[in-house]
């Protein structure tokens, strides 16, 4: 070979090393810009799947995922009505709630508890991205939901509250029940049954000067659809700059990233059932002035103390495997060691992984239909933008009633739930959108391509039974 084609060969080498080490370059930088790779990230319209072996990972870290506590397989896909437990939370709150110490007293075990509920709350702090404030924590997200509405409506002057008709019981009913009590007048932004959701409009033409609380929620449990919080605290603090706010979190918190540097409000809530956790707690947080509102307290305690009686250990210490659970998820697409935004790596991966089973669930993949073509299936309150949807999807499957369509899945072998104008849970939301009720879909980041598509061939062959 001549000369000159082996020093063509080194400078191709060159080119090629120049190149790779740019890219390499591009991709370190874009592991340590946290923020900006998630923004590029989350822009991907329909979403992105977690690898398989990460999934694999993922569904050992949890309880029952592919079988009932029977050992009888199954798809469980009622996780906006129950969800999947971690396993490090059952372990901790075993062992936690067999130590007899009170963690008031002032010996070695006691202090330890005391620094596991001081870790629970800055780890709690850490999800909602949310700075100083108060931490509350009870037995349901309903219950302190409640206080959080009593605090505000019995304190802060106005002649008017503002809610959604979208709201969950305990928000609706506390803000109508303090509204009838004070004499207020109660304002009820009405939903958009195109989207599924409120219009930031229909909230924003309800607030005034005179408005003394709001109160809406982070996603309909019913639609899936997310309402834009950010621009709602924008605008409605643009009327009345010191406004009280107050969101429901409980049902968007599994399925993507909460940042109160982003929504300032004054009260949030959410239920670590719904997030992997385990029944029997609820939590909030209040801002500094929310926090010292008189509210049902002891007296010797400080003014922004919400917590009554005993410190129920085992709540914080789930709330530590919550969290660092989905920080073990974020590492593994980050090299930051920042907790928070280890945090905000692993629900960004979640809500990405959700939105592509999205859109496998209403397209379908090659070997399967999606819910939007399979016959005699209707998808109720679809929209085209997944971005503007948590993972919960309900459908008409050919006029067949839809309790007997949930009892049918199940002798199929999955569970989904039914949603009626029967319920209080749902009547509301259902007129709302002139729905009668459907069958509610709703996954978890737990479930995997395959496991969407063994629910599309059973909705398809439930569909072709059909008269």
């Amino acid at each position: 070979m001549s000369r000159w084609f082996h020093i063509s060969l080194y400078f191709i080498y060159l080119d090629i090393k120049i190149s790779l080490s740019s890219n390499l370059d591009r991709f370190h930088n874009r592991r340590h810009s946290v923020k900006p790779f998630q923004e590029r990230l989350m822009s991907l319209s329909q979403g992105q799947f977690l690898p398989e072996d990460l999934m694999s990972e993922i569904k050992s870290r949890f309880h029952q995922v592919d079988h009932d506590h029977a050992g009888q397989k199954r798809l469980y896909f009622d996780n906006a009505g129950g969800a999947f437990r971690l396993k490090s939370v059952l372990e901790r709150l075993a062992e936690l709630d067999a130590i007899p110490d009170n963690i008031e007293r002032v010996h070695t075990v006691a202090r330890r508890l005391q620094d596991v509920q001081a870790r629970g709350e800055a780890d709690f702090r850490c999800l909602l991205n949310a700075k100083g404030g108060s931490i509350h924590a009870a037995q349901t997200a309903s219950s302190v939901m409640f206080d959080m509405v009593r605090a505000v409506a019995e304190n802060v002057a106005g002649t008017n509250m503002v809610t959604t008709v979208l709201e969950h019981p305990s928000a609706f009913d506390a803000m109508s029940l303090y509204a009838q009590r004070s004499g207020r007048e109660l304002r009820v932004a009405q939903s958009n049954p195109r989207t599924g959701g409120i219009d930031v409009d229909a909230i924003v033409q309800l607030i005034d000067q005179d408005t003394c609380l709001l109160n809406v929620i982070c996603a309909s449990n019913i639609s899936g659809a997310k309402l834009d919080l950010e621009e709602i605290v924008r605008r409605t603090r643009a009327i009345k700059p010191d406004l009280y706010i107050l969101v429901d979190a409980v049902q968007h918190a599994p399925h993507g990233l909460i940042d109160l540097q982003r929504t300032p409000v004054d009260g949030i809530n959410i239920a670590p059932y719904k997030i992997f956790g385990v029944r029997g707690s609820g939590m909030a947080w209040l801002s500094d002035r929310a926090a010292v509102l008189p509210h049902h307290k002891l007296q010797g305690k400080n003014a922004d103390a919400w917590g009554l009686g005993s410190g129920t250990p085992w709540q914080f210490a789930a709330m530590t495997e919550i969290v660092s659970y989905v920080c073990w998820l974020g590492g593994k697409f980050t090299d930051s060691r920042d907790r928070r935004d280890l945090f905000a790596s692993g629900m960004t991966r979640i809500e990405l992984h959700e939105r592509a089973l999205l859109s496998r669930l209403l397209e379908g993949s090659g070997s399967v239909e999606g819910l939007r073509h399979i016959p005699k299936v209707k998808v109720h309150l679809d929209h085209p933008d997944l971005s503007k949807r948590d993972l919960i999807v309900m459908i008409d499957l050919g006029g067949l009633d839809c309790s007997e369509a949930v009892l049918e899945y199940e002798r199929r072998g999955v569970v989904v739930y039914q949603r009626t104008a029967a319920s209080i849970y749902s009547k509301r939301m259902l007129d709302s959108f002139g729905l009668g009720g459907g069958v509610r879909i709703s996954p978890l980041h737990v479930h995997t391509p395959e496991d969407i598509d063994v629910f599309l061939r059973v909705t398809a062959e439930m569909a072709d039974a059909l008269a």
